[in-house]
């Protein structure tokens, strides 16, 4: 079996032909991307050692793009049974660890091993903290609970290949997208340890905090979003329903409030779920099941939310419409948590 190591350039420095030696000294093909570099670093590429392969962009596209001209290259040029390491050109990662990290994706195919960081004494603080940030947003909004999110150094088998080349993004959101992406299609994640190593307090990175933080959070929120917007569809069609019945059966009195919350729920939750199901989550769930448990969870919500709006409205005297919006919101993040980690999750494994 092949092993390719994979490394996407921009402006690289010193650290990048003593990587490329050890690579070659434990065995890789070596595929380099120059992302655009200009001619100020053409002696550092011309000084790579000899069965290196370098691709070149003539402007920098972003790290995603990087590594997705080397997939196509390796794709077209390697065997489908080959193993593939992406490693960062900075120095953040070592020949060893690579190597251990490829030798686990050859023990699991169809896996993506991540190789994981320890971000304690010696780690920058920005670092240190935005990853913190970061496995906390992912492990909320996505249900991924992965000890390092951002990691470069990521081996798999190349029957993957074709899957990653055609996840979206160019830049630094490319990585968490694939994270993502495997987390929707059930693709089995992997952990290996590695060496925690921060050159300079991380002087070599290209990362730009504020429009590549930007970038992997609109990925992250981007599932919230699309549940916020389902979730505005339904209550316009529940509260409109509401209003239209409320005002209709006021004759009947007291029972006109519930009645009319009710009838209003079970149309509203039917439109949910199958917004959700389809579009928000892409769920591969039996349907059937889903839709037993989004049942379960649309008549708790009910019964809560209309003993509270019965409550807003009968003791303590508040409008009817003012009390709707007050139990929607309430009711609303209890929703996403419950849809999200439980009725429409699909987490890969984790070893």
């Amino acid at each position: 079996m092949d092993r390719i190591a994979l490394i996407p350039a921009y402006e690289p420095d010193g650290q990048l032909l003593p990587l490329l030696r050890a690579l070659g000294g434990a065995g890789f093909h070596r595929v380099v991307v120059d992302d655009g570099s200009g001619g100020a670093y053409a002696e550092i590429f011309s000084g790579v050692p000899a069965g290196v392969t370098v691709l070149t962009h003539c402007r920098n596209r972003g790290k995603g793009r990087a590594l997705k001209t080397g997939l196509d290259y390796i794709q077209s040029h390697f065997p489908r049974d080959s193993a593939v390491v992406t490693v960062d050109a900075d120095g953040q990662h070592t020949a060893k660890d690579a190597l251990r990290c490829v030798q686990a994706a050859e023990q699991h195919p169809g896996s993506l091993v991540l190789g994981c960081r320890t971000f304690s004494r010696g780690v920058p603080q920005r670092s240190r903290l935005g990853n913190r940030i970061t496995r906390f947003v992912c492990r909320t909004f996505s249900g991924l609970r992965l000890s390092d999110t951002q990691t470069g150094l990521r081996a798999f088998t190349a029957d993957l290949i074709p899957l990653l080349a055609d996840i979206e993004g160019d830049r630094y959101e490319y990585e968490m997208n694939v994270l993502l992406a495997c987390g929707r299609r059930g693709i089995p994640l992997a952990e290996v340890p590695i060496a925690t190593i921060y050159r300079r307090r991380n002087a070599g990175s290209h990362f730009r905090t504020v429009r590549d933080s930007w970038l992997i959070y609109r990925s992250l929120l981007g599932g919230f979003a699309k549940f916020a917007g389902s979730s505005l569809a339904s209550f316009l069609l529940d509260y409109g329903l509401y209003s239209l019945l409320v005002t209709v059966s006021a004759p009947l009195g007291a029972p006109s409030v519930p009645l009319s919350n009710i009838t209003a729920r079970i149309v509203s939750a039917g439109f949910n779920f199958t917004v959700n199901r389809t579009l928000v989550f892409r769920s591969r769930k039996n349907p059937l099941r889903a839709a037993a448990q989004y049942a379960l969870l649309a008549a708790c919500i009910l019964a809560g939310n209309t003993l509270l709006l019965s409550w807003m409205v009968g003791v303590l005297g508040a409008n009817r419409f003012a009390a709707k919006l007050v139990t929607e919101a309430i009711f609303f993040t209890l929703s996403w948590a419950v849809q999200k980690l439980l009725i429409f999750r699909q987490s890969p494994e984790r070893s």
